[in-house]
């Protein structure tokens, strides 16, 4: 076991060792060897001194080489010749990396060996004595990391502008294998030099006798469990592990006494509370006549590498469900489409009042509610297509305290603090409902005893100085504030609020949607928001809304009846949509309308009529379609045969990335389920589009 035992002074002999010191020098190259890191201490000539077995097996020197003495420079000249430090001068490489090891100054650099093995380099002086240098195959580690960055920047495509990051979702990285602390002071023998090397690798490095007594701990010991090394010393496994981890641990052990190598992972709760994570290795010690003396211990902190791997499933998770959401979405969307198109053409058709009033009213009132709720689901995927419009913030705040009041219980008291003017902001009133009200419930939660929560309205500026800190652009918004009087949020908590399915409240209480949501929909809608929170003082949520203008009287004005007719027309509507029902309910309000309509099932079909007849006043076609054309293919074709047709799209789909490609169409495009009005105001705004009407002058 035993390569060198070296001297202070390079120029005089190693002193003699007792065999005790050998055993211990013995010992700790020992430790050394079940490193996965190569490591080797050259002396001030310099000159090889001491090495460990992952030197050979990661840089690939001949062993006959690898021998106590070897010039450093004799490395170098080998690694020169065999490519490992590129195209150049030869004579040029040596000497330049023979200078830098003369000056004896510590350095880190990574170099990918021809064969693709990606080496982290570390070199550290010893004063007056000579250096260490460190070799780490950080080859997997950077390929997880590219991984890491692919699966988040996949992700935050798919996002866009919703939000930037999922707190910390995809951004962990563990270092099984950490840098290496650097090793620095004076070292006077090379037992101590040895001692110094395996205490700041930021690992546990033990050696435990067959009794399972610790007779060798590093300092990883101390750092891991609260007990000083010297103390490790002499100590059973099972005093140090505790009775809850020791039957794992020992188990383990019992494979390593039959002379296996053992590799395990275990958990363990430390005082705060905090669960940590760690991989050991337990190597048996086996002499010569196959008897297993003691076991080699080394053991990683892997909590970060958990944590990352955690973080990469919940958001594959989130991309999946969001998915799943989305083609839920358009089912739902066909199918309301049938629901409310058959129930407001029946009101239309019969007297109000009686059987109207009692049983087709709430029908269709619950159906148009399922929609709302299609889009509120959506808000969760971040799917959700928004429908903006410049809304009075202080109205809308007014009357949902009026809604809160009545609402939360009784010992709930709800105060609003609104502008003495109005202030306006251009976003989707549903929405902004839909998150005071998850906030008010939250608040709610928080105060089982009663309490206060106060709604503020304010106007707020972002100055160039504040804009890259708060992530918004230069600009004028309007602040909300939320506070309520209740128990307060602990401060290592408010990273995770808007974690979807993250809650504090009891199982059951809670799906863990809410502020995702809310942050979801403030992030689409241009804004930012934060969290402050004093545990016992209360909780105040600040969200900002872009500032908008306020509406003139034609942008206020109440959408027609459905009584509305359209414009006239001298030909057919072609109407395209796979789903039958779905296309008689359209053609049902298209005829309505005063259109005649032709139907086509597909898009091969559509095309075939549009190619046979030449007098087609309107295309209305669905988007996705089977087939072989779909909506946007049929869409391009018209547009090349007759480019000057109105064009509407419709689509049962709610999300942005199911209408990829139609933006480039410029083509109108209707969300499913729509009523005989909407369809009139979207074939009135192509009509006018393409005929615009002109106003006879004045006389």
């Amino acid at each position: 076991m035993l390569r060198n035992a070296p001297s202070p002074d390079p120029s005089k002999p190693a002193p003699r060792m007792s065999s005790q010191e050998l055993r211990r020098y013995d010992l700790l190259l020992a430790g050394l060897d079940l490193l996965d890191q190569a490591i080797a201490v050259f002396d001030a000539t310099p000159k090889l001194v001491t090495w460990n077995k992952a030197m050979l097996r990661l840089l690939d020197f001949p062993e006959k080489m690898v021998r106590v003495g070897t010039p450093f420079e004799e490395f170098v000249r080998f690694n020169a010749e065999r490519g490992e430090y590129g195209e150049g001068d030869l004579e040029k490489l040596v000497s330049e990396r023979m200078a830098a090891a003369r000056a004896f100054l510590p350095h880190y650099v990574e170099r990918e060996r021809p064969n693709g093995k990606i080496l982290a380099i570390r070199g550290v002086p010893i004063p007056n004595l000579g250096f260490v240098s460190l070799w780490t195959d950080v080859t997997e580690q950077r390929r997880y990391e590219e991984v890491i960055r692919q699966q988040n920047a996949e992700l935050e495509a798919r996002v866009k502008a919703r939000t930037k990051e999922l707190e910390n979702a995809n951004a962990r990285l563990a270092h099984a294998n950490a840098e290496i602390d650097e090793i620095a002071g004076a070292l006077r023998r090379s037992e101590e030099r040895l001692k110094l090397i395996i205490d700041s690798i930021p690992a546990l490095i033990a050696y435990v006798d067959r009794n399972e007594v610790y007779q060798f701990a590093n300092r990883g010991y101390t750092e891991w469990f609260g007990i000083a090394k010297e103390e490790i010393v002499g100590r059973s496994i099972r005093s140090v592990f505790g009775d809850e981890l020791y039957p794992l641990v020992g188990k383990q052990l019992k494979i390593a006494a039959t002379g296996e190598r053992v590799s395990y992972e275990y958990a363990r709760t430390i005082e705060n509370g905090r669960i940590v994570h760690a991989r050991s290795v337990i190597v048996p010690e086996v002499s010569a006549q196959g008897e297993v003396m003691g076991y080699f211990v080394l053991s990683i902190d892997i909590t970060e590498q958990k944590a990352s791997q955690a973080a990469l499933v919940q958001a594959q998770k989130m991309e999946a469900v969001g998915q799943l959401t989305g083609g839920l979405a358009h089912d739902f969307n066909n199918l309301l489409t049938i629901i409310i198109g058959n129930l407001a053409a029946l009101q239309s058709q019969l007297p109000p009042g009686g059987l109207v009033s009692e049983h087709l009213d709430p029908a269709l009132h619950a159906a148009r509610r399922g929609a709302e709720l299609i889009k509120r689901l959506l808000t969760f995927s971040r799917g959700q297509v928004l429908e903006p419009n410049v809304v009075e913030v202080g109205a809308l705040v007014h009357n949902m305290a009026q809604l809160l009041r009545r609402s939360l219980t009784e010992n709930v008291r709800v105060h609003t603090r609104l502008p003495a003017s109005p202030l306006y902001a251009f976003v989707d009133p549903h929405q902004l409902e839909n998150a005071l009200l998850n906030l008010a419930l939250n608040a709610r939660d928080a105060m089982p005893d009663g309490g206060d929560l106060t709604v503020a309205i304010s106007e707020r500026h972002i100055p160039e100085s504040l804009s890259v800190l708060v992530e918004l652009p230069v600009g004028d918004y309007v602040q909300i504030d939320v506070t309520d009087t209740g128990a307060g949020i602990e401060p290592e908590l408010l990273p995770r609020l808007f974690e979807p399915f993250f809650t504090t409240k009891p199982f059951g209480r809670g799906s863990g949607l809410g502020l995702a949501m809310v942050y979801g929909f403030v992030r689409q809608s241009g804004g930012n928001i934060r969290v402050r929170s004093t545990p016992g003082a209360g909780t105040t949520v600040t969200f900002v809304l872009p500032r908008a203008s306020e509406p003139t009287a034609a942008e206020t004005q109440p959408a027609s009846a459905n009584t509305r007719t359209a414009r006239a027309v001298s030909g057919p509507v072609l109407l395209v949509e796979d789903e039958p029902e779905v296309r008689r309910i359209i053609r049902m309000q298209l005829t309505a309308l005063g259109h005649s309509v032709i139907e086509a099932g597909d898009g091969v079909e559509a095309w075939s009529l549009i190619e046979a007849v030449p007098d087609i006043a309107i295309l209305v076609t669905d988007t996705i379609m089977p087939g072989g054309i779909n909506g946007r293919e049929l869409v391009t074709r018209t547009r090349s045969l007759r480019p000057e047709m109105p064009i509407l799209m419709i689509t049962g789909y709610a999300s942005d990335n199911a209408l990829a490609g139609t933006a480039e169409l410029d083509v109108p495009v209707l969300r499913k389920p729509f009523e005989q009005d909407t369809l009139a105001a979207a074939l009135d705004a192509i009509l006018e589009l393409a005929h615009p009407t002109v106003e006879a002058p004045d006389q």
